[in-house]
């Protein structure tokens, strides 16, 4: 039996090379409700490493870094799950196992007065956002390891909560402020 190819969707691996989003640049994805990608820009294409065909029809967190606490993704839909807006800022994994930063803006789509699914708007985050962020996510994210999966989501909410809650009532108004 021949040997078989590794597939970098099923499996990535990671590495520490950074891919900067051009200030220009808009990187778009739309989802369905079952957060599918139904479309692709090619920014999304380009940032990602991924050919538009191995995009479409596959979960958005194909892009998911390790680095990300699921509590960011969390607070993302519950947003969502409200018809509101979510902003935040993401570290999204390449195919090739790099990485690249974005400020992103999630909201739900709306077609005939019915909820279709989801749009994601992607831009480069100010390095002085990231010098934040990243140190808070990396805090949450080595708990999350730590700690029961029932537990990791209400304990890092804590610490983003905390970080957050000292200047701003929100996550939305932390992430802007940056």
């Amino acid at each position: 039996m021949p040997a078989r190819i590794p597939n970098t969707i099923d499996k990535p691996s990671f590495t520490d090379s950074q891919v900067f989003v051009e200030c220009d640049d808009l990187i778009v994805s739309k989802t369905d409700l079952d957060s599918r990608i139904t479309y692709a820009n090619k920014l999304f294409c380009y940032y990602s490493g991924f050919r538009e065909k191995e995009l479409l029809g596959q979960p958005q967190n194909i892009v998911r870094h390790p680095d990300m606490p699921r509590a960011v993704y969390y607070l993302m839909w519950e947003h969502l799950k409200q018809d509101q807006e979510f902003f935040g800022y993401i570290k999204n994994r390449r195919k090739d196992g790099g990485f690249y930063w974005t400020f992103a803006s999630v909201a739900p789509v709306y077609e005939n007065n019915q909820k279709t699914g989801y749009l994601s708007v992607r831009r480069c985050p100010g390095d002085s956002a990231i010098a934040v962020v990243e140190p808070l996510y990396r805090k949450m994210v080595e708990l999350e390891k730590t700690l029961p999966k029932e537990q990791q989501i209400p304990m890092t909410s804590a610490i983003l909560w905390k970080a957050i809650t000292k200047e701003f009532a929100t996550y939305a108004e932390f992430a802007l402020s940056l």
